[in-house]
């Protein structure tokens, strides 16, 4: 391993509980129709009123996918401390424990941050640092919500540019035909959402071997990439009470460390602050910055991956069920231009300590290409019938 990459620094923070940034007010109806939306999820228990009148909870809750949405770095924060010298940053993957409390309107979240551990490999890109650490989401009750456990990839930034495929530059050019088709596989899913309503998904019926509903949505594009950012709500000026962070303290270069959301600089030029636009995250939307890092074209961000993953598995369990754990490894982007096709594999049955019934499933994402996204496995609860 080469010496003068020189993660050491990293050793003074694991452990610790690191600060965060608090919401200025209260979840808003609209933060949660907001984020469905950017999310693809088209769930009409978490947006319409007449649904959410209906719905098992009977009031407007957020999906489970939303409590990232909450935090001021995409869930990133403490997988990414201590200084690692002129290195870039990419998401590696999350694990998530949910305990059952649900987000609502009138909640406030906070989130208590800790660096976890890491571990230093050779890659493509050379030497490379596996960080994790881990996000503890609670309401203003006290109620723990969920755990993430983020992984971030950090290495050499000169190796990003040095790895870029470039047969990857050109986005896929979609017939009308091919768009048609493409829409009615993403519109089965929606139908099979609806269908399912506040009717119960029964652990009974799930049989080892069974396939989940393809779920299909894209092309992705700049727009929507850009409409995913607007929605995490760190990122409208004002929101968060922001914390103070160093990005070039922590090795970003300077083209894409900027000032995201940095609180000075906020009420000095406010559009510096946008990490879309100038900062570590323009590479999302701006190809000749998406190429400095080791990614060929605009691309999605991993923490909507990440809810892909969630809003997938829990869309299929319905309002009676929930998801009380999973794990996602990103293997390779959403990149403008492709379409995701999610795709999961019943893999086993139980019933846990809790006397939970849990349906254990293996998922995959892929491009049209067939081009692995991500992979993981995940455990879902599902109602059992009544003797």
């Amino acid at each position: 391993m080469s010496t003068d990459f020189d993660c050491s620094d990293i050793d003074n923070h694991l452990g610790k509980t690191m600060d965060f940034s608090p919401l200025r007010e209260a979840i808003a109806p609209n933060d949660i129709r907001r984020w469905v939306h950017a999310m693809h999820y088209a769930n009409l228990a978490h947006f319409d009123p007449e649904h959410i009148t209906a719905s098992v909870w009977g009031r407007h809750v957020a999906p489970q996918s939303f409590a990232i949405a909450t935090d001021d770095g995409h869930g990133a924060a403490p997988a990414c401390v201590g200084r690692i010298e002129n290195s870039h940053l990419l998401f590696g993957g999350d694990e998530w424990w949910f305990y059952g409390p649900r987000i609502e309107p009138g909640d406030v979240i906070t989130n208590t941050r800790i660096p976890f551990d890491y571990k230093v490999k050779e890659t493509g890109f050379g030497p490379t640092c596996f960080q994790r650490g881990d996000n503890n989401y609670a309401n203003q009750k006290g109620e723990k919500i969920a755990r993430q456990r983020s992984t971030s990839i950090r290495y050499r930034a000169e190796a990003g540019g040095n790895t870029v495929n470039t047969e990857e530059f050109e986005e896929p050019e979609w017939t009308d035909a091919q768009l048609e088709e493409m829409e009615e596989r993403r519109f089965a899913w929606v139908k099979m959402l609806a269908n399912l309503g506040n009717k119960e998904r029964w652990w009974d019926d799930i049989a080892v071997g069974d396939q989940l509903p393809e779920r299909v949505f894209g092309p992705h594009s700049i727009a929507s990439f850009a409409t995913e950012w607007r929605a995490f709500i760190v990122n409208t000026w004002g929101a968060l009470d922001l914390r103070k962070q160093d990005l070039e303290g922590l090795g970003f270069t300077r083209e894409m460390a900027g000032y995201e959301n940095d609180p000075d600089m906020m009420k000095v030029n406010p559009f510096l602050t946008d990490g879309a636009y100038y900062g570590p995250s323009r590479g999302h939307l701006f190809p000749r910055f998406a190429r400095r890092i080791g990614m060929p074209r605009g691309y999605g961000y991993g923490a909507s991956m990440g809810s892909w993953v969630t809003d997938f598995l829990s869309g299929w369990a319905g309002q009676h069920g929930m998801v009380v754990h999973s794990v996602a490894n990103y293997r390779g982007p959403a990149l403008t231009g492709d379409v995701t096709i999610q795709t999961a594999e019943v893999i086993d049955r139980s019933v846990d300590e809790e006397g939970r019934h849990l349906v254990h499933v293996k998922h995959l994402m892929k491009n049209q290409k067939g081009t692995t996204m991500c992979t993981g496995t995940a455990e879902i609860a599902l109602p059992k019938k009544p003797a």
